[in-house]
């Protein structure tokens, strides 16, 4: 869930701290070619049908995205990155201005798009650890979070007017010229050469990948974790959301409210986090994922509009603190020459359930109806974000000062201390004088046998 709701900058805006890219989420959005507005009017089955087209080329080549990133330049993985989706719009306009633009012509660009952001997510994710210091990369992930954040406050309600004003094609315009921009940014990112190790091939880097990624258990149950939730949020808030603002709030204007509380929490959120820095990582994040589950509670008891406002605000502002933090534990504790694929091994188990999860929200909500579906999902929220503190890793996961080698290969200086103490309490206690230490070593001299003998003398 860390990288949610909004998520890794890999779901139309997922949610889960696992994994926080700090890049773009647009690169595979199915909105381009079906609007927001237009998801309760497409019905659920329309819309999971497009999400699943879009999100495929992603979960796909995500792992690849993984060792390309730890092989090569990170800039440069997000500047081509970047490049391929700005020349995929623009052949679009074209072919939109041009009146000739068929369905497969918007599909193969989504596909484009969506295989650029499978190479994206990993490398935008391990960046951050190259350019930006130990001591600052909490507080820079916090003002990422708040620009990212700002914009989704800001994006749709431009790309609105801009459709409006100027026509579907302009506006798509506008986007490949963000992208071009984005791309002429990152070529300025000056970064070290990475220390060039043995190449042992592709097979063997996804191996060694997936050996670090399991074997930190903390990591695994995060995921799985996320791999719960994300698909079950995405359903309810994105999917299910709209409907019911149609049919209970009485239109969109009203889920405009709704949708604008929760992206005003994603901004209070990672303003919070950049001011505040929890050690208690793991509390911190289930509590923060599972604030989620306030705003599908509210909707399945048909609270009134205020009430489900605040609500999606707390799971806004729980969110973007659970996602700024996990970027930061993540940061700290995986090492930056596999931190990629790391980061596309779990971005992957937490994307991979949810072509699924719109497949089978349609049936569910005709089945049981849109506020019993509404109300499971909260319930499966709440029991998954709970879950996890089971575990005694999970509720000691904690931010230190400084970056250290734990068991996998990095330890926090407050566990190296803890083992120095109890070294040192088990160590038998020397003397200041040398001499009264020669005499306890002669009165306690081993005999042929190996036991301790008292001296008769």
């Amino acid at each position: 869930m860390r990288q949610a709701l909004h998520w890794p900058s890999a779901h139309t805006e997922s949610t889960s701290p696992p994994v926080c890219s700090p890049g773009p989420a647009r690169p595979w959005r199915p909105s381009v070619s079906l609007s927001r507005s237009s998801r309760s009017a497409a019905g659920p089955v329309r819309w999971a049908r497009s999400s699943r087209r879009a999100s495929s080329p992603q979960i796909l080549l995500l792992l690849v995205g993984g060792v390309v990133a730890d092989r090569l330049s990170r800039a440069r993985v997000m500047v081509w990155s970047n490049v391929v989706c700005a020349a995929a719009e623009a052949a679009a306009v074209l072919m939109l201005v041009a009146g000739a633009a068929q369905v497969w012509h918007l599909v193969a660009m989504s596909t484009a798009c969506g295989a650029a952001a499978a190479f994206f997510t990993p490398a935008a994710g391990g960046i951050v650890v190259e350019v930006v210091p130990a001591e600052l990369r909490h507080a820079a992930n916090a003002l990422l979070k708040i620009g990212q954040n700002t914009v989704k406050v800001a994006g749709p309600a431009l790309g609105g007017v801009l459709v409006a004003v100027v026509g579907p094609g302009w506006a798509l315009g506008w986007d490949a010229l963000t992208f071009a921009a984005s791309a002429l940014l990152f070529s300025r990112i000056s970064l070290k050469a990475k220390t060039v190790k043995v190449r042992t091939g592709f097979t063997a880097d996804l191996r060694e990948g997936w050996n670090d990624f399991r074997s930190r258990r903390w990591l695994w149950v995060m995921v799985c974790q996320a791999a719960v939730i994300v698909p079950v949020w995405l359903v309810g808030y994105q999917l299910l959301g709209p409907v019911y603002g149609q049919q209970v709030l009485g239109g969109a204007a009203p889920w405009g409210v709704v949708v604008s509380g929760f992206t005003a929490g994603l901004v209070a959120g990672a303003a919070l986090a950049m001011m505040w820095k929890p050690r208690r990582v793991g509390l911190v994040v289930c509590v923060g994922t599972g604030s989620m589950a306030v705003p599908l509670a509210a909707m399945a008891t048909a609270v009134p509009l205020p009430v489900l406002v605040a609500a999606t605000g707390v799971a806004g502002t729980g969110l973007a603190v659970s996602m700024t933090v996990w970027a930061s534990l993540v940061q700290e504790r995986i090492p930056a020459d596999r931190l990629g694929r790391t980061l596309s091994y779990s971005t992957l188990g937490q994307i991979l359930p949810v072509p699924f999860g719109y497949l089978l929200a349609g049936p569910a909500s005709h089945l049981f109806g849109l506020r019993t579906t509404l109300a499971a999902g909260a319930l499966i929220i709440a029991a998954a974000a709970v879950v996890p503190l089971a575990i005694a890793q999970v509720r000691g996961l904690c931010l230190t000062p400084q970056a250290a080698k734990d068991a996998d290969g990095v330890v926090s200086t407050a566990r190296a201390e803890r083992q120095n103490a109890r070294a040192t309490s088990t160590a038998p206690a020397k003397s200041r004088n040398p001499r009264s230490r020669a005499a306890a070593l002669s009165t306690a001299r081993p005999n042929s046998a190996g036991s301790p003998q008292r001296s008769t003398r």
